[in-house]
């Protein structure tokens, strides 16, 4: 297999989606002036409820919306905690994770008694089922929840940058205080922003678990945490953030490069951190010269 092949391709299509999911959903958050730090929450969560609105209603398709309505509800509560209360948007991000991994153990104990993983389920089953490039390829391609995926990264630079509901996010997310004074309901705008931005990184969430067919404990595997690596590279700017995991998926995906070429389980496991090693080195050498913006993590009085 090379590096070009078309397992390649779609494998790292098909990795790239929860990472590219969660990176513009933290760019949204992010460019309205709140800090995501509970990327890993919103994935976690969203798979489980995903997985379990689909074996509670043998549905798919409810399934999504179970997933979707939980990133949201998440991201809402954070959005109002830091808003309403002033909790410090780190904090709160934190304990959202903290609270998602918990409680997702917590919920496989409760309703399928284990605390490793759920039942299967199908999901959504379409194209061939076999283990050639094009295959695997295909499948990512037809995929429902890859098209909500792709629409949502295709329309985020979009929305953000040509509509008057982007002006008003990134406004609240330069100067709050300013966009206070001019008229904008910040607390208001800030919400909206999260309840896209926790839609958007559910998409991610959901694709994680539909791609395994079940669910399992900390299965997000800190692909947040790498997603808000890819926002501050990007320099909060959606199609950047999404291309930067298309590089960190790529580099997941090496590992079945190494299977196929018969390389030792150590080299594999390897390549395996290559995703986070990668990330903290560009971090490290670049993040300095990125700038922010100006209203992250400030009230609307300052």
């Amino acid at each position: 297999m090379s590096l070009l092949s078309l397992t390649t391709v779609g494998e790292t299509l098909r990795m790239a989606a929860p990472y590219a999911c969660a990176a513009v959903a933290g760019v949204w958050a992010e460019r309205a002036g709140v800090i995501q730090i509970g990327l890993e929450a919103v994935l976690l969560s969203s798979a489980f409820a995903s997985v379990a609105g689909t074996l509670a209603s043998g549905s798919p398709v409810v399934g999504v919306l179970a997933g979707i309505a939980t990133g949201v509800l998440i991201s809402a509560a954070h959005a109002t905690l830091v808003h309403r209360t002033r909790l410090d948007a780190v904090v709160g991000g934190i304990a959202w994770n903290l609270l998602a991994y918990s409680g997702t153990r917590l919920g496989l104990r409760a309703l399928y008694d284990s605390a490793s993983n759920s039942p299967s389920i199908v999901g959504f089953r379409l194209g061939p089922t076999g283990n050639e490039g094009w295959q695997v390829l295909l499948r990512v391609l037809l995929d429902p929840v890859s098209w909500l995926a792709i629409a949502a990264l295709v329309a985020s630079p979009y929305v953000l940058n040509r509509t008057r509901l982007g002006l008003r996010i990134r406004a609240v997310g330069e100067n709050p205080s300013a966009a206070r004074a001019a008229g904008l309901d910040v607390g208001r705008t800030r919400l909206t922003a999260l309840c896209i931005s926790g839609a958007i990184g559910s998409i991610g969430g959901i694709h994680l678990a539909f791609d395994q067919h079940r669910f399992e404990a900390g299965m997000s595997a800190g692909r947040g945490f790498i997603a808000l690596a890819a926002v501050v590279l990007s320099g909060w700017l959606p199609g950047r953030a999404a291309l930067a995991c298309l590089v960190f998926a790529f580099l997941e995906a090496l590992q079945f490069i190494l299977q196929d070429l018969g390389q030792a389980s150590k080299a594999i496991t390897l390549v395996q951190l290559l995703p986070y090693v990668t990330a903290l080195i560009v971090l490290g050498l670049g993040a300095g010269r990125l700038r922010a913006p100006g209203g992250l993590g400030r009230h609307a009085d300052g």
